[in-house]
């Protein structure tokens, strides 16, 4: 009883959070979900002769081609942010993102690194809820009349993002036998889960944005480090992909599981 006690209060939090915050809480999401490419895109600008060498050295393209790498890297970017934080063109501009996701996975060769591609499909993730909250706004003029048959990529769109969210969190699982890990582990894997099937999902999406917040800050300050060092970027590249799953973690708050969660089905039961 003491139990059941305990999460319906975690529960009532979570929703008196949802009411005070409603009206700002997609806009911060968005901020964080595209604040990965903000960075991104400014650091094309101040490293443009690094990583034009970088993709020259590294594929023998030439001059002109690694320059227009940088260049569609740094508009590309730069540009579908400004699109969804506008709330302007937002389908357009989560495709062009997805395309630049794909350009990078490719040529960083990150295909064969599993923790940067999971992180670049948590990032999808995010994408595919920034999809699913544009197509719900489009539905929004016809509130109270059902809508199912035409809502239902959009539920797609939202189990999809959720189930790549939480690949985030299986890079940060330590194999160790100290009690802090396997704490650590036990309670983000039991919240993984419960994201991804949609149960208990506001409250387990919430308690992963505190968790996973904390984490950036004390192992990601890439403040701490001069910026000359090369930890500085590597660091400073974390923070910003794990701000960007904070914000696909928050518009999950902001917008529910969707219809292909648990969540949904109890109310059919």
């Amino acid at each position: 009883m003491g139990q059941n006690d305990l999460m319906g209060t975690a529960e009532d939090f979570a929703d008196q959070f949802l009411r005070v915050t409603k009206q700002y809480l997609p806009h911060v999401a968005r901020l964080c979900l595209t604040s990965t490419f903000l960075e991104d895109g400014v650091r094309m600008w101040f490293q443009w002769g690094e990583q034009r060498d970088y993709i020259d050295t590294t594929w023998s393209c030439g001059y002109l081609l690694a320059s227009s790498f940088v260049l569609l890297n740094l508009l590309g970017q730069l540009t579908g942010c400004i699109l969804v934080l506008s709330r302007n063109f937002v389908q357009y501009a989560c495709f062009g993102l997805f395309g630049i996701i794909a350009l990078q996975t490719i040529a960083y060769s990150i295909l064969w690194d599993l923790k940067f591609l999971m992180r670049n499909l948590a990032l999808g993730g995010g994408l595919l809820l920034l999809l699913a909250e544009s197509r719900s706004e489009g539905k929004s003029m016809f509130a109270g009349v059902p809508t199912v048959r035409e809502s239902s990529p959009r539920q797609y769109m939202q189990l999809g993002g959720r189930v790549l969210l939480v690949l985030m969190f299986m890079t940060l699982l330590h194999f160790d036998a100290s009690f802090f890990s396997i704490l650590q582990n036990i309670v983000g894997t039991a919240l993984m889960i419960l994201v991804a099937i949609g149960f208990k999902t506001k409250l387990a999406a919430l308690t992963l944005v505190v968790w996973l917040f904390a984490i950036n800050v004390y192992f990601n300050a890439f403040w701490t480090i001069p910026a000359y060092k090369p930890m500085h970027d590597f660091l400073k590249y974390d923070f910003f992909q794990t701000m960007s799953v904070i914000g696909g973690l928050l518009l999950v708050v902001a917008l529910g599981p969707g219809g292909v969660s648990m969540d949904e089905k109890k109310k059919e039961w």
